[in-house]
């Protein structure tokens, strides 16, 4: 890519616990003149973003619209409970769904795990946020099970939080607007966040690394010196096994050998 055909600067966005900073450095690595900007956008807001061209890619959580977005799978989360610190789960390393069954468990309206049905006992309304949730959290009225990066998001010293066994998980996902062909950029990205290296380029092999002058130099001196050598080598055979006219072999005096 040169000249015009570089866009000013690349749109990533990504949803609340994500956390792109691996990537973002080895995009500044390999394509400092172009910059990164990032976009943090609420997980129900993410797919429109992207089909609005809001972004070029997205760090997402699953499942998107494929009929307008590509996307990569990257990692599934494990699913937590957070819950105060005096509370009696905190006695075990993990719990399991029926244990929260006595339970009142928080729905919040951003919830990003896939339930079918929800364990425990409901709430007498959700909470607008995950944001809120927490706070009732805190107070004693509930616990809320969510991927563990939002737990760490949200972290407060009254609260921990514990993995659910068996429950939803959430997959984190690279996702773009499908587009033929994927724009540069968005390649250069996808290469990034499956490990290419960079000379690694999609659908060819990559151009092997090229030696150096200096280590031309060397290789060719190298070749010159071994050539030198076996041409000395020949000379002192010859000179050692010489032959006398009509092929016959020679003494030590250079005459012919009786016979």
């Amino acid at each position: 890519m040169t000249g015009s055909d570089i866009p000013s600067s690349f749109r990533l966005a990504y949803v609340p616990g994500v956390t792109p900073t691996k990537w973002v450095r080895v995009w500044h690595e390999r394509l400092p003149g172009t910059p990164l900007e990032l976009i943090q956008v609420p997980p129900a807001d993410a797919g429109r973003l992207l089909a609005d061209g809001g972004a070029e890619a997205g760090l997402v959580r699953l499942p998107v619209d494929r009929d307008v977005l590509s996307a990569i799978p990257l990692y599934t989360e494990t699913t937590v409970v957070v819950i105060p610190k005096d509370h009696a789960a905190t006695a075990a390393e993990e719990v399991t769904l029926p244990d929260l069954a006595d339970e009142i468990v928080l729905h919040p309206l951003d919830d990003v795990l896939d339930w079918e049905t929800l364990p425990g006992l409901p709430a007498i309304e959700r909470p607008a946020s995950t944001a809120d949730a927490i706070e009732l959290v805190a107070a004693g009225v509930g616990v809320l099970l969510v991927p563990q990066s939002l737990a760490r998001l949200h972290h407060r010293k009254d609260l921990t939080y514990r993995p659910v066994l068996e429950a939803p998980e959430s997959r984190v996902a690279l996702s773009w607007p499908q587009e033929e062909p994927t724009p540069d950029l968005v390649e250069e990205f996808i290469g990034i966040v499956r490990g290419r290296t960079v000379n690694s380029t999609r659908g060819r092999a990559a151009t092997p690394p090229q030696p150096s002058a200096k280590e031309k130099a060397k290789a060719k001196a190298k070749r010159a010196g071994t050539a030198t050598g076996s041409a000395r080598k020949q000379a002192a055979t010859g000179r050692r096994a010489g032959t006398a006219k009509g092929g016959k072999p020679t003494g030590k005096r250079g005459k012919p050998r009786g016979r």
